[in-house]
């Protein structure tokens, strides 16, 4: 994380609470980049749609994650939306006022850091993901979706349409490795869940590129 605590209670402390439902947009693609958010608690998606109707899943992010920061500080659209995938809580600051605080305390080149690795991270998965076959692209995206759950085991809290759009994969295709992820003991499935008992076995697989997987 390139800003320091101080400076993520600075942020959170300038901006105005607002919370969100399972489901309800923070940003909108395409929507003027009025304000920035800060999330405080929760778990949200990150979406970017095309004109032929595509829909990519980029990433999920939790707490101490500023969205928007990209839009206001370039002063053009939004480039992707991002929606809640469980109750959240942000502190949200107008364009102007995040603006004044950046220049007011020098964080012009943490916010250039941490922008750039964004989009580095953004550019080296969808690099990987092309030269691999399903099953391993499945079973990657997993490891790096995955989050701790309430009972200590990491777990991907997304259906089979959504991990779909993270790896440009049908929904059933997602199911097909799904289900022999579950044969080797690998993953559990839930509603809207996937559950991952054995992380460093489906590391193992992912990192195999193995088409049969």
């Amino acid at each position: 994380m390139e800003f320091s605590a101080e400076t993520w209670e600075l942020l959170a402390s300038a901006g105005t609470e607002v919370g969100y439902g399972a489901g309800e947009s923070i940003l909108r693609q395409g929507d003027p980049p009025t304000h920035v958010s800060v999330l405080l608690s929760g778990r949200v998606k990150v979406l970017t749609g095309s004109a032929d109707g595509t829909v990519l899943l980029l990433a999920v992010r939790g707490p101490g994650e500023l969205l928007g920061s990209m839009g206001v500080i370039g002063r053009h659209g939004r480039s992707a939306s991002v929606v809640a995938l469980e109750p959240c809580v942000t502190r949200v600051l107008g364009a102007d006022r995040f603006r004044a605080l950046i220049r007011e305390h020098g964080l012009e080149e943490a916010l250039l850091r941490r922008t750039m690795r964004r989009i580095l991270e953004g550019e080296a998965w969808r690099a990987e993901l092309a030269a691999l076959p399903a099953g391993p692209r499945v079973a990657r995206a997993l490891e790096r979706l995955a989050a701790p759950g309430a009972d200590g085991l990491p777990e991907v809290c997304l259906d089979q349409t959504e991990i779909g759009q993270a790896v440009g994969l049908s929904r059933s295709m997602v199911a097909a490795a799904l289900a022999r992820f579950r044969k080797l003991g690998l993953v559990r499935t839930e509603r809207r869940k996937i559950v991952i008992p054995d992380l460093p076995g489906l590391r193992t697989l992912a990192g195999s590129g193995q088409a049969s997987i």
